[in-house]
């Protein structure tokens, strides 16, 4: 007799976790702003996920049990380097600025996307901000998370949350007002 291998709840967990890479991948990269960086971080993240599913709690949301061990990992990496002093290679980095063309910006899945969705200005406006206030305007405004969610996964009250979000958007307003009117002033003046 012929055994069928039946999927277990280890395959379906797993199968759940890996669908949800990209989604990942794109607030990580937001995050770090480094393709590296947002890749080893989702890897670190997914590992974690696999390791402690035992700990997840079936039937709660799983995309934000996965971003809070994103952001969790985030901070810790960012705590760490924080520890460590940074050698830098001040001649290979002149070199690199004098070559012809200077530094490519790379092109990236995030930059894709944020080029073909987002207007130059938001997108810079939206880079300027704060980590903080970024990352909370992000995380609700893009990955459309709750109050209460985003303040699980970044270990804050919701109040909090919600302060960083309304400076957030207040910031980013501002700042495009500012880039508006001077466009506007300038078109007038033209």
């Amino acid at each position: 007799m012929i055994r069928r291998r039946t999927t277990s709840a280890a395959d379906d967990f797993s199968a759940e976790v890996l669908a949800r890479l990209q989604p990942l991948y794109a607030t990580a990269l937001r995050l770090t702003r480094n393709r590296a960086d947002a890749e080893d971080l989702v890897q670190d993240t997914v590992v974690k996920a696999l390791r402690a599913s035992k700990q997840f709690t079936p039937g709660t949301n799983l995309k934000a049990w996965l971003y809070t061990i994103l952001h969790n990992t985030w901070r810790n990496r960012k705590r760490d380097a924080a520890r460590h002093a940074v050698d830098v290679d001040s001649e290979a980095v002149e070199e690199a600025a004098t070559l012809p063309g200077g530094p490519v910006a790379q092109e990236t899945p995030e930059r894709i996307l944020l080029r073909e969705s987002l207007d130059a200005d938001l997108q810079a406006a939206l880079d300027d901000l704060p980590d903080v206030f970024r990352e909370a305007v992000w995380l609700r405004d893009v990955e459309e998370f709750t109050y209460a969610e985003i303040a699980a996964m970044l270990n804050v009250p919701i109040g909090t949350v919600m302060s960083r979000i309304a400076r957030g958007r207040r910031a980013l307003y501002e700042r495009l007002q500012a880039t508006h009117g001077a466009a506007q002033v300038r078109a007038a003046q033209g």
